[in-house]
């Protein structure tokens, strides 16, 4: 039988599934805005380097934890991969990812640093705090501005940019992705309220328990696909036909979502499919912001 590489085990390492939600929301709403192909790619480039730095710090600073409470899922607590491995291999892209916010401009790559800066400190203590969900709110409400004013300083007309140079996104973009990064943390701990309990982990859902956390998750989803349906159908420009009918539609599945969310949680079904729930809701989202187009401009 071979043995999974060293690739295969950081990248098993580096939480993937948040890794690549993460990056096709900025991908997408980079690509919607109507930046040219080439700050695309930077985009996804410099996110998914970011976003591989935070889920391997997670690993290596919690290793000795998961190890306690026999996590089968991670490979450094399972000692297929020695941690400074992964130590080595998060300090490498987090330097990357601050060499590539760089070119993203002054406004997204500042930003961009930041959102990378709040991972890490999530990672590095704030989870064990009443604080927990700052980090969330902050890295999400700040992924759209990633996306959105990328490429602002290369030219005084924006290289192609739709918004132009130093373009902003809409209010209601930044509030979607703060408010789901409420439902984002507090749905990806739930399940391991009793392992965090033994480890003295007590964040911000671990005080609300299991029910609160759960119908605060699942009300922050709602409240994040009322701000894009109001952001679609909105403003000077609403969309209309086709769109708007979408918009709807979209709204009424992750209200669907939210509502089986919720009864898993009164079940007392703290189980990873919460998670689920909320990472296939992002997807429906982010189907809404690629119709939003540039209506995700200020």
């Amino acid at each position: 039988m071979s043995h999974p590489s060293t690739a295969r085990l950081l990248f098993a390492s580096s939480h993937p599934g948040p890794t690549v939600t993460v990056t096709v929301l900025a991908t997408v709403i980079a690509a919607a805005v109507g930046h040219p192909l080439w700050l695309v790619v930077l985009v996804a480039l410099a996110v998914v380097v970011g976003q591989l730095s935070i889920g391997l710090a997670n690993d290596w600073i919690d290793a000795d934890r998961d190890r306690a409470v026999g996590r089968t899922d991670k490979p450094a607590a399972q000692g297929r991969i020695a941690v400074g491995t992964v130590r080595r291999a998060a300090l490498v892209t987090a330097a990357a990812a601050v060499v590539l916010s760089v070119p993203l401009g002054p406004v997204a790559g500042i930003a961009h640093v930041v959102l990378v800066g709040a991972g890490w400190a999530y990672d590095a203590g704030l989870k064990r705090t009443a604080w927990s969900v700052v980090p969330f709110v902050v890295a999400f409400g700040l992924l759209p501005v990633v996306a959105v004013s990328a490429g602002g300083a290369w030219s005084a007309g924006g290289a192609g940019s739709a918004g132009g140079a130093g373009s902003w996104p809409a209010w209601w973009a930044i509030a979607t992705g703060a408010v789901f990064g409420v439902a984002i943390h507090c749905t990806n701990v739930l399940p391991d309220l009793l392992d965090d309990a033994a480890t003295g982990v007590r964040g911000f859902p671990h005080r609300l328990g299991l029910r609160g956390a759960g119908v605060l998750a699942f009300g922050a989803l709602v409240v994040a696909a009322a701000l894009v349906l109001g952001g679609q159908l909105g403003g000077d420009d609403p969309a209309r036909g086709g769109a708007a009918v979408l918009a709807v539609v979209g709204t009424v599945v992750v209200v669907v979502s939210a509502v089986v969310g919720v009864r898993l949680v009164f079940a007392g079904r703290p189980t990873r499919t919460l998670f689920r729930l909320v990472i296939a809701s992002s997807l429906v989202l982010v189907v809404e912001l690629a119709v939003a187009g540039t209506r995700l401009v200020a």
